[in-house]
């Protein structure tokens, strides 16, 4: 429905996603209600059920596609020129900026981990979200070893799975026990590696 949505139709839409994200965040999703979301977007429930005709669930996956492109949005600029080592240190400090700002609250993951049973759509929208993220490393990896910053033996998908992995690893962490610092290592850690790379080629 989104492509054929006219300008105004566009915009109440975003703001009924944007008004759900909100309320989800600060109630979770078990506790909000389509009630709670038409109050906070000045929305009648035949202007949401016009938008989202799969109630809750439907609204539930366009929420969750809005937290994930976030994500990414965030990283911005620096994740689409990881160019030279300034531009890697740049997005590294931007990400572990976004996640210390966040702390030990996850909107995705709350939002997936609660409905993904329910909405098994959710699930997709993370899957997407971790392709493109990855993809976008591997673009870095590349970059880098065409100006000969990374050594071309490296694999640059398996090094970008393997960066992404740790990321996750360090945000679970920080999930879990509220501390930055295990993402710090495996961000720094890992950039160090591929900066050494060339070096023991």
């Amino acid at each position: 429905m989104a492509n054929t949505l006219t300008r105004k139709g566009a915009a109440t839409r975003r703001r009924i996603v944007e008004g759900a994200a909100a309320e989800l965040r600060e109630r979770g999703v078990d506790e909000v209600r389509l009630e709670d979301v038409m109050a906070r977007t000045a929305t009648s429930k035949s202007q949401l059920f016009h938008y989202f005709p799969g109630g809750k669930e439907e609204l539930l996956v366009a929420v969750a596609q809005h937290e994930a492109d976030q994500v990414l949005a965030d990283q911005q600029p620096m994740l689409g020129d990881l160019t030279s080592w300034p531009a890697w240190q740049a997005w590294r400090d931007r990400l572990v900026a976004r996640y210390r700002e966040q702390g030990d609250r996850c909107p995705l993951g709350g939002l997936l981990g609660q409905t993904g049973r329910r909405a098994p759509a959710a699930r997709d929208v993370v899957a997407g979200l971790m392709r493109r993220w990855e993809a976008a490393i591997a673009d870095g990896v590349r970059a880098m070893q065409s100006s000969g910053n990374i050594a071309p033996e490296i694999d640059a998908d398996r090094a970008a799975a393997a960066l992404l992995a740790g990321i996750q690893g360090g945000v679970l962490l920080l999930l879990s026990t509220g501390r930055i610092d295990p993402l710090e290592a495996v961000l720094d850690g890992t950039i160090d590696s591929l900066r050494r790379s060339v070096a023991n080629a």
